[in-house]
């Protein structure tokens, strides 16, 4: 039995992997084909607000990204987390709490749409969510159906009380639900990087977790598992290989603007996460920012390195103990590179142009992506003196 068991979960992994269907040769494409070709854009409530959730928040959120210029800048999925989920009814649907969220999720979704942005939930592959709500364990198909009924665009799986429970075959499950349910939504893979997802997830997952959860913290750990954004920002070298239009590495959701680091660290962590080609889920309150945070967040010119079309992610071409050069290839052959300085002192970093694919000889112009600048053309190498925890972020174009 143990080998028949698993010779079915291997079979439907390939499946997923294969095209996420069973459908015969010519049957109509999977709805969740063709979705995330840049990295995900959007807002989700956990770092900020935990379970403190609500319809009245949701539609805060979601009027303040269109008045703020969010969703002008890019930003269109708004993600409800943990505990918006309450129990299963007696035929096993799941029940949204009827005291935060009074309209329901399809009216929510609604006023959400109405304002040309995206509406995203939060669910979890073991039997309860990390917080104790109902888990999708068994009720894949079911759940699946419901959130597209309520015009979901965006799913969040995480992987809390799961037991012995096989990954890949999990989340390929949740894949397959999602297919059959017809609507295109977008399938985050929450796993934390346990079972390494960048082997197995193209296919089933167009983006996946690659750590524990993000602090708001420059340079810190958790005994739980929880990791300073710098800390993360080491586990992603390496992976720069598994990530591609409609399938990306995850390091988690940004902390900008939540009060733990100073503006410079909040820009750092920007621009590395942009230069990792990573989803940029804003996780403050965005109906209250502060003009420095939302210049952050909102600097185009960063964001669109980020959103680039080729979606390759950065790779750290040196390291040089607190100094560091991260670089990434751009669709017009053009290279944004990243100066990133994680020692207290200020300090001079270069970046030579046989490091980032370049010819020695070459002359090429560069532009401050922060300082919205162009600055002198430059032959062989670049540098600049670079504040303590904080990055210069420029464009390298021969």
């Amino acid at each position: 039995m143990r080998v028949r068991r698993v010779t079915v979960t291997a079979c439907v992994c390939l499946l997923v992997a294969a095209g996420g269907t069973t459908a015969q040769e010519g049957a109509a494409p999977s709805p969740l084909h063709g979705l995330a070709l840049t990295p995900p854009m959007g807002w989700n409530s956990w770092n900020k607000f935990g379970c403190d959730v609500s319809d009245q928040l949701i539609r805060e959120v979601a009027d303040a990204m269109v008045a703020n210029g969010m969703r002008d800048a890019g930003y269109e999925y708004v993600v409800i987390d943990d505990c918006w989920q309450v129990d299963r009814d007696a035929a096993g649907n799941i029940v949204v709490d009827p005291e935060r969220f009074p309209s329901g999720m399809q009216a929510l979704a609604d006023y959400v749409h109405a304002r040309g942005l995206k509406f995203g939930v939060y669910s979890d592959a073991g039997t309860a969510t990390c917080q104790g709500r109902p888990g999708s364990r068994g009720y894949e198909y079911q759940d699946a159906r419901q959130y597209a009924a309520w015009g979901v665009d965006y799913l969040k799986y995480d992987w809390c009380n799961t037991g012995t429970q096989d990954a890949p075959a999990s989340y390929g499950l949740m894949r397959q639900a999602l297919e059959q349910a017809g609507r295109p939504i977008v399938f985050s893979l929450c796993e934390w990087g346990r079972n390494k997802p960048w082997l197995w997830g193209e296919g089933i997952g167009h983006l996946w977790r690659t750590t524990g959860d993000i602090q708001d913290c420059f340079d810190c750990r958790r005994d739980w598992g929880g990791y300073g954004w710098t800390q993360i920002l080491d586990l992603q070298d390496g992976l720069e290989t598994y990530a591609g239009p409609g399938h990306w590495n995850d390091p988690d959701m940004l902390e900008v603007g939540n009060g733990g680091m100073t503006v410079s660290e909040y820009r750092a962590h920007f621009s590395l996460w942009a230069m990792l080609a990573a989803p940029l889920m804003a996780g403050n309150d965005v109906r209250a920012m502060a003009g420095e945070i939302r210049e952050i967040l909102l600097n185009a010119e960063v964001i669109a390195v980020d959103q680039d079309a080729l979606g390759r992610q950065a790779r750290r071409v040196r390291d040089d103990g607190d100094l560091e050069v991260w670089a990434r290839e751009l669709a017009d052959g053009s290279r944004a590179v990243a100066l990133l300085n994680r020692g207290s002192a200020p300090a001079s970093i270069a970046v030579a142009w046989p490091e980032i694919g370049y010819p020695a000889h070459v002359e090429a112009g560069v532009r401050d992506l922060w300082l919205h600048r162009d600055l002198p053309r430059a032959t062989g190498r670049y540098s600049a003196t670079v504040p303590p925890h904080d990055v210069v972020m420029v464009r390298i174009a021969p």
